[in-house]
């Protein structure tokens, strides 16, 4: 990737220094591996993190980029040491409000937590200081970014990344002007560090988030006032650190307004045509904001045909459907709605998950596949009109789990 990585370094630091040398980046791959991250999309670079572990006491505070990197050999990282340091981050421009850096961030932190390392550190530029210069001290700039007086690009972004300001560093990048060489000197604490224990890596994660979303039918102007509710639920969830969020059957129900049909029939069909694009916002959103979206169920009519499908759109971008086996009595007469003939247990990076629409739930047989095939969370998205039929989704769940 060292020709992709380039390219995008060139860009983004193209008033610096520039993008590193092949030795330097091969130097950094060669001693740590693991803490080189990427994202890729469709096999193209779009954005990078890369860092070293080092030993904190031997730097101190007043260190500079130059001094903890080893002038770009990066014999500084010690996999002894008790700091993960981050030494770049970038994202090409064409990927941009993607939230993709937010994303890296996640991603080390993680790394930080696996590696049982007691904290990320990192020096930050703060461009927008030029600005100011003749205005201010970088310590009153760096305190009117906290309080929200002023917006830095790349200061604000990592304070909304839960970091925190230990110090300002003079001459920590001698060339960037834009920051007058001054630095923030940043740190993240991992409040699961814990000096007893090894550090462990790739294990698979045993603490999982997710949040259900109550969805209450409201008016809809047009598709864009649509996705926007849509947005505002993946959004709160993504910013209690989920790692999936559940949308119910038939979410997209308050479309049929939209339609101009009136015959039930007529109506559930048209609505049909708005999943594609409903899909395709729910990919762009569980990138967006790093979260795996199970986009309740919708729609689908092919080959003449009416299917109720859900849609696991997962935040490394790929997307995988379970079609509604069990239709009800009610969907197969006023819809003419058909069932579908496949069942799968799929992966994502938050364990094995199976996911039964409605209906599908009260039968026993299906959970048990699916448990056999290795699942270990069921989601059940469905749409009920009466008390009863509530709480028979919600027992005969229960008892699938205590089945399987």
């Amino acid at each position: 990737d060292f020709k992709a990585i380039h390219a995008i370094m060139e860009k983004v630091y193209s008033n610096m220094e520039g993008a590193w040398s092949q030795d330097e980046y091969n130097a950094l791959l060669k001693k740590f591996p693991e803490g080189q991250i990427c994202i890729e999309d469709n096999g193209k670079v779009a954005a990078a993190a890369l860092a070293i572990i080092v030993d904190y006491s031997k730097f101190g505070d007043k260190h500079t980029y130059a001094k903890i990197t080893g002038n770009g050999k990066f014999d500084t990282h010690d996999a002894e040491g008790d700091t993960l340091y981050g030494v770049d981050v970038f994202v090409d421009p064409e990927y941009r409000n993607l939230r993709l850096g937010r994303r890296l961030y996640d991603a080390r932190k993680e790394l930080c937590e696996s590696l049982n390392l007691r904290a990320m550190v990192a020096g930050g530029r703060i461009p927008g200081y030029a600005a100011y210069a003749n205005e201010m001290t970088p310590a009153k700039y760096v305190e009117m970014v906290r309080n929200k007086e002023l917006v830095d690009p790349i200061l604000t972004f990592q304070l909304s990344n839960e970091f925190y300001v230990r110090k300002i560093i003079r001459g920590y990048l001698p060339y960037d002007s834009e920051s007058k060489a001054y630095a923030t000197l940043l740190e993240w604490i991992n409040v699961y560090y814990d000096e007893e224990f090894d550090k462990l890596i790739g294990n698979p994660k045993s603490n999982v988030r997710i949040g259900i979303v109550q969805w209450q039918m409201r008016a809809t102007k047009s598709l864009e006032d649509f996705f926007q509710q849509i947005e505002f639920f993946v959004d709160t969830v993504s910013g209690y650190k989920a790692d999936c969020v559940l949308f119910p059957e038939f979410f997209n129900a308050p479309m049929m307004a939209l339609t101009g049909e009136t015959a039930a029939s007529a109506s559930i069909r048209a609505m049909a045509a708005f999943t594609e694009p409903i899909k395709v916002r729910m990919m762009e959103l569980a990138v967006s904001y790093n979260i795996n979206v199970i986009a309740g169920s919708m729609p689908v009519y092919e080959d003449g045909k009416l299917y109720n499908v859900s849609y696991l759109c997962r935040r490394d971008g790929t997307v995988d459907e379970q079609y509604k086996l069990h239709v009800t009595p009610d969907e197969a007469s006023y819809w003419g709605m058909r069932g579908g003939d496949k069942i799968k247990c799929f992966d994502t990076d938050f364990g094995k998950i199976g996911i039964l629409v409605c209906y599908d739930v009260e039968f026993p047989e299906l959970s048990r596949i699916l448990s056999d095939e290795g699942m270990k969370i069921l989601f059940v998205p469905f749409w009920t009109d009466t008390k009863n039929a509530y709480q028979r989704v919600r027992i005969c769940a229960q008892a699938r789990a205590i089945e399987n």
